[in-house]
């Protein structure tokens, strides 16, 4: 099954719990190759193998991104602390 299909047998309220590396780098809004780096790095979790297929565990996912530091900021913050035009 490919995952367009898993992913249709979910309601479209549901995220899938594993992704693949491609869907994993996509997740988190870099190249596969920049994905790869980090998983060696290990600032991106390895994946979970079952059988042949690797899968990474979209939570460990979050875990690590959000230990990656770096606040998201928007303009909003900066004209609230009174750094803003």
């Amino acid at each position: 099954m490919n995952a367009p299909a898993r992913h249709a047998a979910l309601p479209p309220t549901l995220a899938p719990r594993g992704l693949s590396r491609g869907e994993a780098a996509a997740y988190i809004g870099v190249s596969a190759g920049k994905f790869d780096d980090m998983v060696a790095d290990g600032r991106m979790p390895g994946p979970i193998e079952i059988d042949a297929r690797r899968i990474w565990d979209i939570r460990a996912i979050d875990r690590a991104f959000d230990a990656l530091g770096g606040e998201a900021r928007s303009v909003w913050d900066d004209l609230l602390e009174g750094r803003g035009a």
